[in-house]
């Protein structure tokens, strides 16, 4: 084997294992570690909103109603598909009272009627851009929005009237009173932190610190 060849092979050999090592394990977090109380908060007893097994939830609690949150959710989307297989997103529309109640029991039923996907970001553009929804929605005139997805408005009044998505409705109170959430969008983590964060970016930066601190606790 010549010396060249050899040279050649012996870089291979040393690339390879940290190729592998970055094909098979998420990138470090950038920035600094988070600082409890500065960039989140421990949640006391805190559980997932929804866990599954080997998964890491990220729950983002939000509103329809929420401006704040109809200018997050397409950069939260661009960072969801870039999460490894182990995050598990989680959305959980927050009861508020007035408003936030029938667009909540909107998510819950669109979400048991499999629309979600093309609904959630529509919803956004069709109340603070188009104007094709109003603040404060009857369930007929959520159903004549959400029939232009793929669902019948009766299909869609009988899942928004439901028991069901009632007992949703009141599981996601209690996760949000649970976690101390008190604004919307507000990221959470395992259910055990609560993301503080100064901006958007700056609550995703934190949120990938707290998830890759819960993979070492594995």
């Amino acid at each position: 084997m010549s010396r060249r060849l050899l040279s050649l092979l012996l870089v291979l050999l040393t690339l390879l294992p940290v190729t592998a090592l970055a094909a098979g394990k998420p990138a470090a977090p950038a920035g600094a570690a988070p600082v409890a109380g500065t960039d989140y908060v421990l949640i006391e007893g805190g559980q997932p909103y929804a866990p599954a097994a080997g998964k890491i939830e990220v729950a983002e609690v939000f509103g329809y109603v929420c401006g704040a949150c109809a200018r997050f959710e397409p950069l939260f989307a661009r960072w969801k598909a870039k999460q490894a297989p182990d995050v598990k997103v989680s959305l959980v529309p927050a009861p508020f009272g007035g408003p936030w109640i029938p667009y909540a029991r909107a998510y819950f039923a669109g979400d048991r009627l499999g629309t979600t996907a093309r609904t959630h970001p529509r919803v956004f553009t069709a109340l603070h851009e188009a104007g094709a929804l109003p603040r404060n929605p009857s369930a007929e005139e959520l159903a004549a929005f959400y029939a232009q997805h793929g669902v019948t408005a009766a299909r869609f009044v009988d899942a928004y009237n439901s028991d069901a998505v009632t007992a949703q409705l009141e599981r996601a109170r209690q996760f949000i009173e649970r976690s101390g959430v008190e604004s919307t969008p507000t990221l959470v983590i395992n259910g055990k932190y609560r993301v503080l964060g100064r901006s958007f970016e700056d609550s995703l930066r934190i949120a990938e610190h707290l998830i890759a601190r819960e993979r070492r606790t594995r």
